[in-house]
C-alpha cells in the first residue's frame, strides 16, 4: 500500500484528490493546521472524512514540516497547501508569500534531508503567466508576468521546486494547473457566488449578485478531472512540469449566462451588479492553457464540459439552500 501526504487536505482540491487516492487503495495523511473548529466539509461531502490519517501541521513552520516527512515518510507528497484566493493576496501579501513560498521550501528541505525517495508534486498556477502569451495561448514555455502577490509567491514555489530537482535529484514537479472548480469551490471564489448567488435569487433569498469585471475570461475545468493528472504526473518515470487545462476559454458573463439559464432566468443582467470593490488592482484578462504535452505524455484529458460544471455547481447550490430551508 502506497502513503501519501496531501497538504491542504481541507479545500476543494485536497478533497478530491484524497477520494482518488483512496480509489486507488492508497493510505492517505492529510495536514491541517491546528484548530478548535476545523472545517471538514468539503471531506464530508465527498464521504471520506473517516478514511484519512490526519497529522497537524503549518507550511509557514518548518520544524512543524520536518516531523511530518521524518515520521510518515511518504511515497507521495502533493503540495495543495496555499493561501489561494487572489484577491486577498494584496492585503495579506507577507501571508501569502510565507505559506505559498517559503512554506514550500521548508517542505521539500525536509524532504531533502529526512526521505529523499518521496515524490513531490506542486500546486502551480496558471495565475503565473499574468497576460503573457503565445498566440492567445499559454504553454509549459510561455514567459511568466505575474501580476498578483499571489502569483508572485507560486512563481517562487515554482522554480525551488525546480531548482531541488535539478540540484539533489529528487523527483519534483510542478503542475501549472488552469482554473478549476466544483460544488465545493469556497464561496469566495467567483464562480461559486455566481452558482450560490443564482441559486438564491431562484428561491427568492436574494435579489442581486455584486461581481467584478465579468469580461475576464478563464480556462475552466471541473477539479475532479484535474487531481487525476496530478496523480499521473507522480506516477512518471522522470519529473517534468505540465499544463493541465481544457484549452477552451470563457468569460465570466458566459458563466452567468449558463447559470441562470440552467435555472430558467434569462434576463439575467438585471441580477447582477458591478462593484469596483470586487475589481483586482492589476488585472488578469485571458487565460487560455495548451495542454498537448499532458495529452501526450500522460494520456490525460478533461472529461466535464464548461457547460456541465456550472449546471452542476449551480444545483448543488440548488439542493443545499432547499435542504437548509
Amino acid at each position: 500500500m502506497k502513503t501519501a501526504l496531501i497538504t491542504g487536505i481541507l479545500g476543494q482540491d485536497g478533497a478530491y484528490l484524497a477520494k482518488f487516492l483512496l480509489e486507488k487503495g492508497y493510505s492517505v495523511y492529510g495536514m491541517m493546521r491546528r484548530s478548535a473548529n476545523p472545517n471538514f466539509s468539503n471531506l464530508d461531502y465527498l464521504k471520506i472524512t473517516d478514511k484519512i490519517e490526519f497529522v497537524s501541521g503549518d507550511m509557514a513552520d518548518e520544524c512543524s514540516m520536518i516531523n511530518i516527512i521524518k515520521t510518515i515518510k511518504p511515497d507521495e507528497v502533493y503540495n495543495l497547501a496555499a493561501q489561494s484566493f487572489v484577491g486577498v493576496s494584496w492585503d495579506q501579501a507577507k501571508l501569502t508569500t510565507e505559506v505559498n513560498a517559503l512554506g514550500v521550501l521548508y517542505l521539500l528541505n525536509a524532504i531533502k534531508l529526512f526521505s529523499p525517495t518521496t515524490k513531490f508534486y506542486q500546486a502551480s498556477t496558471s495565475e503565473m503567466f499574468g497576460n503573457s502569451s503565445e498566440n492567445g495561448l499559454q504553454t509549459e514555455n510561455t514567459p511568466f508576468h505575474p501580476r498578483s502577490p499571489y502569483a508572485i509567491s507560486k512563481l517562487y514555489s515554482y522554480w525551488i521546486t525546480n531548482n531541488f530537482m535539478e540540484s539533489y535529484g529528487l523527483f519534483c514537479c510542478n503542475g501549472i494547473l488552469f482554473n478549476h472548480e466544483s460544488p465545493i469551490r469556497g464561496r469566495e471564489f467567483v464562480t461559486r457566488k455566481i452558482s450560490e448567488g443564482v441559486a438564491k435569487i431562484k428561491l427568492g433569498l436574494a435579489n442581486e449578485i455584486a461581481l467584478g469585471n465579468i469580461d475576464s475570461k478563464r480556462d475552466w475545468g471541473f477539479a475532479g478531472d484535474f487531481v487525476e493528472a496530478m496523480w499521473l504526473m507522480i506516477q512518471q518515470e522522470k519529473p517534468d512540469n505540465y499544463i493541465i487545462s481544457t484549452g477552451q476559454t470563457h468569460s465570466i458573463r458566459d458563466f452567468l449566462e449558463v447559470a441562470f439559464n440552467h435555472v430558467g432566468i434569462k434576463d439575467w443582467e438585471k441580477y447582477v451588479r458591478i462593484d469596483p470593490q470586487f475589481k483586482r488592482p492589476a488585472e488578469l484578462f485571458v487565460l487560455q492553457g495548451k495542454s498537448d504535452k499532458a495529452k501526450n505524455v500522460l494520456g490525460w484529458i478533461p472529461k466535464v464540459s464548461f457547460e456541465e460544471l456550472v449546471k452542476m455547481m449551480v444545483e448543488e447550490d440548488l439542493q443545499r439552500l432547499k435542504s437548509n430551508k
